[in-house]
């Protein structure tokens, strides 16, 4: 009776130990990320640049992951409305945002209501991108470079306009820094969009516009525009002959950019997680040729980098929209 009451024990304890056992895989399992499909929300329309880079991204980092990332267009007011739902999402590393310049450094400073702030609100996950913006003009203009457009400017001060894709994007405070450190005047002449306003250089009712170098590169191989300069610190590798403008100006640089924020709060598992995706993702020969076709240089950054790219960027615009008296509700 005694040994069958110690085997009976026996079984007991290893029945226990096998649930036990259950448990913690059930639970690890549980917790392992992801186990459903990502949201990966655009906050513009698509078809644009932010689009296309993330659609690219995205695919990539499916496979990586094991689930789908699904690419979810929510634009309006500027990038606002993406962002902001991605901000107030549940922090579990579902829904994440391709975050800009526009939505994590210049919105934040132009808009009278802040729906979200930047740095406190996201958690970085990888600052994947960066993408040149081009200073165009229409070939009618007597402007083969910066020097030559300069030297047109400080002669007749009131005489140019440049146009932009809206009021306090990227491409109108590229502008606006050009005055500020150029020393020169020109008027800005706001659109809704880029593809209008490079309809309008082209047509030679606005002389000169800063665009993003994808959005400009096939008017500027066409001869439609003349490109005298691209933003960034180094010269485009898709246009090699083109020079900076910086090789005239010191210092000036700007650029649009693509980085991966998720909710504040998101645990770090899950963005370590996101962030090894999307480094192997651009790691891929594909996706690198890709990127290079789109004249967008890769970064992928830690979350940390990414983070003091962000506190940067608000400290460099800042300045400059002040300067400008760019204030948007």
């Amino acid at each position: 009776m005694a040994l069958s009451l110690l085997k009976r024990r026996t079984a007991l304890s290893l029945a226990m130990v096998a649930v036990s056992a259950l448990a913690l895989g059930t639970r690890a399992q549980a917790q392992e990320f992801p186990d459903r499909p990502v949201t990966l929300v655009v906050p513009f329309a698509a078809g644009g640049s932010t689009d296309v880079v993330a659609r690219i991204i995205g695919q990539k980092m499916s496979d990586d992951l094991g689930q789908q990332v699904v690419v979810e267009n929510v634009a309006g007011a500027g990038g606002n409305l993406g962002a902001d739902r991605v901000a107030r999402a549940e922090p579990d590393g579902y829904t994440i945002l391709m975050g800009t310049v526009a939505t994590h450094a210049l919105n934040p400073l132009i808009l009278k209501t802040k729906p979200y702030d930047p740095e406190k609100d996201f958690a970085p996950v990888s600052l994947l991108v960066l993408v040149p913006n081009v200073l165009v003009v229409n070939p009618q203009l007597p402007a083969k470079n910066v020097a030559e457009l300069l030297a047109l400017l400080k002669a007749a001060p009131e005489q140019y306009s440049y146009a932009s894709s809206g009021n306090g994007t990227p491409l109108h405070l590229s502008g606006e820094l050009f005055k500020k450190m150029a020393g020169v005047s020109m008027q800005h002449v706001p659109y809704k969009g880029a593809g209008p306003a490079l309809n309008d250089v082209i047509g030679n009712q606005v002389p000169i516009m800063f665009d993003n170098l994808p959005s400009s590169s096939g008017h500027i191989k066409s001869g439609t525009l003349r490109a005298l300069a691209v933003t960034t610190r180094e010269r485009a590798p898709s246009f090699p002959d083109v020079p900076t403008i910086a090789e005239t100006i010191p210092g000036y640089e700007t650029y649009t950019w693509n980085a991966l924020f998720a909710p504040a709060g998101t645990p770090k598992e899950a963005i370590d997680r996101l962030n090894a995706a999307a480094k192997k993702a651009l790691a891929d020969p594909v996706v690198a040729e890709k990127m290079k076709d789109f004249s967008a240089t890769i970064v992928a950054s830690t979350p940390e980098e990414l983070a003091t790219h962000v506190t940067a960027e608000l400290a460099k615009w800042g300045p400059v929209v002040k300067d400008a008296n760019v204030q948007l509700d």
